[in-house]
């Protein structure tokens, strides 16, 4: 056991005992790590070194160290990036650039659970930056996804024993908190059926009709910008390939990326009803009516959802499209995201069944893909009060 000397009085005339403990070596630099401890009593001294002993021979003891939040959190960063899409790098650095504003400064093994508590309350009330009213609160889900990544990456650092205890584990935003959010962002109401028909009608003469009308297959915008003729469209057999998808970082048509499916459920083959199928036989007419008047103008892009010289758009080009018609029509304006909810909520009152709805969606779960992309609107819901009157005895008299 290390020697516990006894220190002079201090000026109030206590007495204390101190010894000098090796806990090991720093795991990248080599050099011997050791902690001072100081106590009123030779005994607690040596608890302390026992306790620190044991921690160290078990693989428990947590070396003392300098480094902040912000410093674990950008290494943290950096690797997980080697593991995810750059779109969704670029979404995990805005959440990650609130902790480094409010937490980045405190080393982290001080950062405790009230920290965190508070941290969830600035985000609640005063974080946004942009997006809206600049000094006002997040969206209750963009807090909790902030508070989600916190939580991930302390558990690193527990596992990396960097901390004594994830003290974001069980720091979640209140239901009052939710609540508010949800009267303060009210969920948007897909459009239905009739307003579906309505934008259909109104396509008709529109160039971009066919891809527009496969927004209204329930596919996502970015797997309707990434459609290839030649791989993906077999107009002969009447199916569509999702396989490949383009999508934007930050909005900005200089940041296209090209990449597979969302997920492996993502990537799927589905028969194409027989009006898009129709839509794309003559899109697919107009284009090389376009290629022949631009001739050597014409760029053999080998995309769907082209412009009149054959350049590639963009979700943002599909998005505006179907925004100039919603105005013209005078129709509620929605996401085309939003109307792919419409198509599964439709598909869902039509009887297919909840493991095709997820097939066709592109997703894992049918379970997921009920939850989130079905709703019922209260016309859904006349057959339940038809019902009803079978039970209250309507047409039969009353007491």
């Amino acid at each position: 056991m290390p020697e516990v000397k006894k220190l002079p009085p201090d000026l109030k005339g206590r007495t204390r005992y101190r010894a000098v403990v090796d806990i090991g070596t720093h795991p990248a630099t080599g050099k011997r790590k050791q902690v001072t401890i100081t106590r009123p009593t030779s005994k607690e001294v040596k608890a302390e070194i026992n306790r620190l002993g044991h921690q160290r021979d078990t693989g428990a003891l947590i070396m003392p160290n300098k480094v902040t939040v912000s410093e674990w959190v950008t290494e943290w960063f950096a690797k997980k990036s080697e593991d995810i899409e750059e779109t969704t790098a670029y979404n995990y650095a805005s959440l990650l650039g609130h902790i480094h504003n409010n937490l980045g400064a405190l080393p982290l093994q001080d950062l405790t659970e009230d920290h965190v508590t508070a941290f969830r309350d600035t985000l609640l009330t005063t974080a946004r930056r942009r997006g809206g009213v600049a000094g006002t609160g997040l969206h209750p889900k963009t807090v909790t996804e902030v508070l989600n990544r916190l939580r991930e990456i302390l558990q690193r650092a527990l596992i990396r024993k960097l901390v004594h205890a994830n003290v974001a584990q069980y720091v979640v935003v209140t239901k009052k908190a939710r609540t508010a959010g949800r009267k303060q962002y009210p969920r948007a109401v897909p459009w239905s059926t009739a307003e579906v028909h309505q934008f259909v009608a109104g396509l008709e003469g529109d160039r971009l009709y066919a891809p527009l009308l496969l927004s209204l297959m329930g596919l996502r915008p970015a797997e309707v910008c990434g459609l290839r003729w030649a791989e993906d469209v077999d107009l002969k057999v009447g199916t569509l390939t999702i396989a490949n998808t383009r999508t934007m970082i930050a909005n900005s048509t200089s940041r296209v990326i090209e990449k597979d499916t969302k997920t492996e459920a993502g990537s799927r083959v589905l028969p194409l009803p027989k009006r898009a199928a129709d839509a794309l036989k003559k899109f697919r007419a107009t284009q090389a009516k376009e290629r022949l008047a631009a001739g050597e103008a014409y760029t053999e892009s080998g995309y769907v959802f082209v412009d009149e010289l054959g350049l590639a758009l963009t979700p943002k080009d599909l998005r505006e499209s179907a925004y100039k018609v919603m105005k013209q029509l005078g129709l509620r304006r929605v996401r085309l995201y939003d109307a792919r909810h419409s198509c599964m909520t439709f598909l869902n009152s039509q009887g297919v069944a909840d493991h095709v709805l997820a097939a066709w969606a592109g997703h894992t779960s049918a379970d997921f893909t009920r939850r989130r992309y079905v709703h019922i609107s209260p016309e859904d819901l006349q057959p339940a009060a038809d019902a009803w009157d079978g039970l209250h005895g309507a047409g039969h008299g009353g007491a």
